[in-house]
């Protein structure tokens, strides 16, 4: 577990080979900020190196020398590329890869070393890469699903004295988004903002304090208008025009939120779950779930319609002069005409 890889850093248990494997970029930066700060004697001697730019060779070379300023150095090796699968001949740099496992076999103690790959997966056909995960200590950089990260917000919570329940922490992610490191700089600004008096992080705190993002203030503008709730969908779609927002690139977003939705119920009929549903549309976990569980409130027919909607508004948008606000506008109050005046 990630968690006790930080606790034996946090207390001085630091090993001078690490791998971060995955695309959760929270992960692998909390990793390193927290060897910086367990390192730091005076001054840090810090090197990082791209591995697309440089052999690893350097990245050794570096390692073996020792520090003139503090007890141990911390290497930074980004893009560990080679260890993951690649075409012959499309390599760009030539890497000693004999030099790296040999290495491997006795690393030094005077330096830490973090190899950082970013990738879904390595190659574990490859004999470097199995060493690799033998000698250092692997730390997974992985996307949660949807039910650890629910976890992980409770714990961050507590991790500053706090407590949320799973309403708050749902209603967080809907208006955040799925970023850890967004979601760990509201859970720290709700928690400052508490203070010491009061320990439980409230949905409706979530609500008044969460900075909202151009994308999940469009969901929640769509979401309401195919609810039929008009003044919630007019009162975003307004708050956004506030902000400047164009009316042709919140077309474009809501057509690109529907086609989500028809994709993830198409994958649903067809007996995908939730998890490979979203490793099929390369979108998180949460995300999927989230409308999975909306299925059966939003029927097929009414998404394509409005799919086909949008479509006509971005044509007019993008041919008709004078106030192109209102075009979006009555579109969104188009839905409630039809809702009153009968089914669709």
């Amino acid at each position: 577990m990630i968690t006790s890889i930080w606790k034996a850093i946090r207390n001085g248990q630091i090993d001078p080979v690490y791998l971060a494997v995955g695309t959760e970029s929270y992960f692998i930066e909390k990793t390193v900020d927290l060897l910086k700060n367990k390192l730091t004697d005076g001054e840090l001697e810090l090197s990082i190196f791209d591995l697309d730019e440089v052999p690893v060779d350097r990245v050794i070379e570096e390692a073996d020398t020792i520090p003139f300023f503090s007890d141990r150095k911390l290497i930074i090796a980004k893009n560990a590329s080679f260890l993951k699968a690649a075409e012959r001949g499309k390599e760009k740099i030539d890497h000693d890869m004999k030099m790296l496992e040999a290495w491997l076999e006795n690393p030094p103690s005077s330096s830490v070393t973090i190899f950082i790959a970013p990738y879904e997966k390595l190659d574990e056909r490859k004999k470097v890469t199995k060493l690799i995960k033998q000698k250092a200590v692997l730390v997974e950089a992985k996307a949660l699903q949807a039910q650890d990260l629910e976890v992980w917000i409770d714990h961050e919570a507590r991790s500053f004295g706090k407590r949320i329940k799973k309403d708050a922490a749902r209603k967080l992610v809907e208006m955040a988004g799925t970023n850890l490191t967004l979601l760990s700089s509201e859970i720290a600004k709700m928690s400052l903002y508490l203070g010491a008096g009061e320990e439980e992080i409230s949905e409706a705190l979530v609500e008044q304090m969460t900075a909202r993002t151009l994308e999940q203030d469009a969901f929640k503008m769509l979401q309401a208008y195919l609810d039929g709730d008009i003044s919630s969908a007019l009162s975003v779609y307004y708050d956004l025009l506030r902000q400047k927002e164009e009316p042709v690139a919140l077309t474009a977003l809501l057509a690109s939120q529907i086609r989500f939705m028809v994709h993830v119920f198409y994958l649903q009929k067809k007996g995908y779950h939730a998890q490979q549903i979203s490793k099929q549309l390369k979108a998180h976990p949460y995300r999927v779930k989230l409308l999975v569980e909306k299925r059966q409130q939003i029927p097929e027919k009414r998404l394509l319609e409005v799919l086909g909607d949008l479509a006509d508004i971005d044509l007019k948008l993008k041919t008709v002069s004078g106030n192109r606000e209102r075009i979006l506008e009555f579109f969104l109050m188009k839905r409630n005409i039809r809702k009153n005046t009968g089914p669709i």
